[in-house]
């Protein structure tokens, strides 16, 4: 976890497992990550496998968030729509596989949510995040 955020989980609520319920950020910007979904950088979805375009959105995420001088850490949440979350779930080994490689055993806030549909055809899940990267020099 970035030194510039810290995790909330209260002993009142349950264990949190494989998220924080709460995120606070200490000092740095907030990044505001649009939706990513799993394609390439010429915009071609990258598998029909739902965890391969997991791993792919949540690349794309890490991505945006280094681009702005930040790191999979600064991640303070996460929301990860999907289209059925019966594949979500079978995909889950993947999932967790991908999560870690590329962010470690960091758990931002974060809420899933299965939606009727996303914009990109053929994209079976798209990831948001918010993050606090370091302050840059005023413009």
């Amino acid at each position: 976890m970035s030194a510039a955020i810290r995790a909330v989980n209260p002993p009142a609520l349950a264990r949190p497992s494989g998220y924080s319920h709460g995120i606070v950020a200490v000092e740095g910007e907030m990044l505001h990550v649009a939706g990513q979904v799993g394609w390439d950088g010429a915009a071609r979805i990258v598998a029909e496998r739902f965890g391969a375009q997991f791993d792919q959105a949540l690349a794309n995420v890490v991505e945006v968030v280094r681009a702005a001088g930040g790191e999979p850490g600064g991640i303070t949440r996460m929301r990860i729509y999907v289209t059925d979350l019966d594949e979500y779930r079978a995909a889950r080994k993947e999932i967790g596989e991908a999560y870690r490689r590329r962010m470690g055993r960091h758990y931002p806030a974060m809420t899933l949510v299965q939606v009727a549909g996303l914009l990109e055809e053929g994209a079976a899940v798209e990831i948001e995040a918010d993050a606090v990267v370091p302050r840059r020099g005023a413009p």
